[in-house]
């Protein structure tokens, strides 16, 4: 049998066959890229010069590297364009889609800040003087509100580090303190120290009910079982058994927050004041044996303890 020749393949009206850019040869490729690396440094330092200082040089130098390899694939000697040149645009157009990925503004939020520094910088030439937002919408044919809207806009864009300093000090000497303060943490501890002492002098059955729900996280039926009484119960004496430390801690703590007595000079009243007085002195105790013992010799502190 004759072979057929193999048909050209038809593209519809206005359709173009796709052509693939040539790729060189590897060694060429490295070759290009280690005698115009340079090249790609070069590039990173003149835009920086006209970028935000919050622009990372890394980014850029990434984008650049890889600008340049694609471009030492792509690049056809025979059309005479010096490699240099060729690469340069790439490189420059890998840096400036970079940059407008990291941009936080959109492309017409820029011209339009633009538009307005020009415009400001034009009539600060002619006024020789700072124009205000009036005169500047005036030049350009737009509101007020849209100047001020733009500028608010660009400076929304803006990325601050959190190192730089200015004569209001760092940025970051604004930010919130993720880690309590020294005093805060001195606080927080004598609160605690005052809650346990609260707790061991609670009458004995809300301190049964407090150490077995909250600290030991049994089930409030069991507790229920061990005391012989009801689930409600144990949840009246939970509640009362809160009221008595909350008010305890305030006490010492916050007197203005302490609630009066419902009856005072009451039964009821007399025994959250004797309440809070045996946590105050079984607290004042304790820290007296706490200082005695700072003021002793080293060697005899393990006995102490």
């Amino acid at each position: 049998m004759i072979p057929q020749p193999t048909p050209s393949p038809v593209h519809p009206a206005g359709e173009r066959s796709l052509h693939l850019a040539p790729s060189n040869d590897d060694l060429v490729v490295e070759q290009l890229v280690r005698e115009h690396l340079p090249l790609v440094g070069y590039i990173v330092r003149e835009t920086l010069a006209r970028v935000p200082s919050h622009v990372d040089r890394d980014d850029l130098h990434s984008a650049g590297c890889s600008a340049l390899f694609r471009a030492a694939q792509t690049w056809e000697e025979e059309r005479g364009i010096p490699f240099s040149r060729y690469a340069s645009r790439r490189i420059r157009g890998a840096m400036l889609d970079e940059l407008r990925t990291v941009d936080w503004a959109s492309r017409s939020v820029r011209r339009k800040g633009r538009e307005i520094e020009s415009a400001r910088a034009t009539l600060a030439a002619t006024l020789r003087t700072a124009p205000d937002d009036a005169q500047v919408a005036a030049s350009l044919g737009i509101s007020v509100a849209e100047v001020e809207q733009s500028d608010e806009d660009v400076a929304r864009a803006s990325v601050l580090s959190l190192d730089a300093a200015d004569e209001h000090g760092t940025a970051s000497d604004g930010l919130a303190a993720t880690e309590p303060s020294p005093d805060a943490l001195v606080e927080h501890r004598e609160r605690l120290q005052y809650l346990v002492e609260a707790v061991a002098e609670l009458p004995e059955r809300l301190r049964a009910v407090v150490q077995g729900y909250f600290l030991d996280e049994r089930p409030m039926t069991e507790i229920a079982v061990e005391l012989g009484i009801t689930e409600s119960r144990v949840s009246q004496i939970r509640a009362e058994a809160l009221v008595l430390l909350r008010d305890a801690l305030n006490s010492a703590l916050e007197p203005e927050l302490v609630r009066p007595a419902a009856r005072p000079g009451g039964a009821a009243a007399r025994r959250r004041e004797a309440y809070f007085s045996a946590v105050a002195d079984r607290h004042a105790s304790r820290y007296v044996a706490r200082r005695a013992a700072w003021q002793q010799p080293a060697g005899q502190l393990d006995s102490i303890a």
